[in-house]
């Protein structure tokens, strides 16, 4: 009998160990999975944890916030200690911008399991909204120094452009030394990431708000800014940041219509909008095209 038990404990260990490891292959699975896939998947096996995660995560590519966390919750009520599943509330808890509930969570994941690069870009994004710059910019390079070898590409250049835009954002608010030292990056890591994945939202967006906010004598092109912008609210349409920056734009450009139209659908994404309440009051926290 004892050794039965010590046999199911190895077991289990084994079990959670084995679904902890292969984080990097469902992340990946997930990002090629369309929604009916992994719904029938789910139905076919009601009990795999890995099949509820990765509709979970495609539910999360899909910004379907509700149905993302139901999956979850499925998860961490068979499994209350699994560090995916709680990494993936606390993603659904950053988009809501329930920031202090998802940074609890995230800091267990990371306790629990250094290696959960997915949690590092969270809170990255978390520290990036609070305007902690430098803290955010830690963080992705703590993921992208891994390499392709130990993230999975979707993450991996969520990461790498969330550090561009970190670079950017210290070299917007820093002296003339740290204006050369980390705006000079931003363009060449943009597209770097473009020739890895020229159909991405985060670099779409990302190269859309560079050409935006960029100096012309940096880079900058509003035309180059538009089409960039428009492509990445195609690859993303429930992404409310993408039209905060278009709106932006077309403030820019003195369309009235325009910055109404997109300014407007932000607000209907996402009322809590960081991006969108800046661009709507013109603070410039987050940058200006001047």
């Amino acid at each position: 009998m004892r050794r039965f038990a010590v046999l199911l404990l190895v077991s289990i260990a084994c079990f959670n160990a084995c679904f902890a490891s292969d984080w990097k292959a469902l992340h990946e699975a997930a990002d090629n999975k369309p929604l009916p896939q992994a719904l029938e998947a789910v139905k076919n096996n009601p009990d795999s944890l890995n099949d509820l995660y990765v509709l979970g995560l495609v539910y999360l590519d899909l910004r379907d916030d509700r149905n993302s966390a139901a999956a979850f919750s499925k998860i961490i009520n068979k499994d209350p200690n699994n560090i995916e599943a709680r990494w993936g509330l606390a993603e659904v808890l950053r988009r809501q911008h329930k920031d202090s509930q998802a940074q609890q969570l995230l800091d267990e994941v990371i306790k629990s399991d250094p290696w959960f690069f997915p949690a590092y870009i969270t809170l990255a994004y978390i520290k990036h909204m609070k305007m902690d710059f430098e803290g955010s910019l830690r963080l992705t390079l703590k993921v992208v120094s891994q390499g392709r070898e130990k993230v999975d590409e979707a993450n991996y250049i969520r990461a790498y452009a969330l550090y561009a835009g970190n670079k950017g954002l210290i070299a917007h608010y820093g002296g003339p030394v740290a204006k050369v030292l980390n705006g000079t990056v931003v363009l060449p890591t943009l597209k770097k990431l473009e020739r890895i994945r020229p159909d991405s939202p985060a670099v779409l967006f990302g190269l859309g708000t560079f050409y935006l906010l960029a100096p012309g004598l940096a880079g900058g092109d509003i035309e180059l800014a538009e089409e960039y912008l428009k492509e990445a609210v195609e690859a993303d349409p429930k992404l409310a940041d993408i039209y905060a920056r278009l709106a932006q734009l077309y403030q820019e450009k003195g369309d009235k219509e325009k910055y109404g139209l997109y300014i407007k659908k932000a607000f209907e994404l996402d009322p809590q909008s960081e991006l969108a309440l800046d661009v709507k009051a013109g603070s410039c926290k987050y940058a200006c095209p001047h």
